[in-house]
């Protein structure tokens, strides 16, 4: 497994940045943050040949969480550049992540913001249970054990259809 080195001000900087983008989005919470984060790194793994943010993700029964996530938060909440409001989605009670402050895009490159883009758009109308499920069909989350850190080359594990031949 690639030794991945956690850039923090990255990481940090992209939960803004994400928290930002996704404030008019209804569905949008931390569960979704959390998946936004990791189908990114992911993603860039596979496109750019390393993560975004250099972040670990472990298998949680609600899909993978980032280890640096809750300590992360935290400190953007009591700098304020950051703040979890109580919200409702359909009578679920939603911590929904704002950012108090625009995120430095001058760590990232263009094709890392298109990137995070990108994902951020093809989960947009999706709610906290259905990106859940989403992380819950990646061969990583199936593979690791509960708690166990999810290996980034599994980012490049597809589903292979079998064809039964024709008699």
């Amino acid at each position: 497994m690639p030794d991945r080195q956690l850039d923090e001000k990255k990481f940090t900087e992209l939960v803004l940045y994400v928290a930002d983008k996704c404030e008019s989005d209804p569905r949008f919470g931390t569960t979704k943050l959390n998946k936004i984060l990791y189908f990114a790194d992911f993603t860039a793994y596979v496109d750019f040949g390393q993560s975004i943010t250099g972040a670990k993700y472990k298998k949680r029964p609600y899909g993978p969480l980032a280890t640096p996530m809750v300590p992360i938060q935290k400190e953007l909440e009591m700098q304020g550049d950051l703040k979890l409001k109580d919200a409702s989605w359909y009578g679920y009670p939603q911590k929904k992540p704002v950012s108090l402050r625009p995120a430095n895009l001058s760590l990232f490159s263009g094709p890392e913001i298109a990137l995070v883009d990108r994902i951020i758009d093809s989960l947009k109308g999706l709610d906290a249970s259905q990106v859940t499920y989403l992380s819950h069909q990646d061969w990583g989350w199936k593979l690791a054990a509960e708690g166990e850190v999810i290996p980034i080359e599994t980012a490049f594990i597809e589903e292979i259809e079998t064809v039964e031949p024709a008699d």
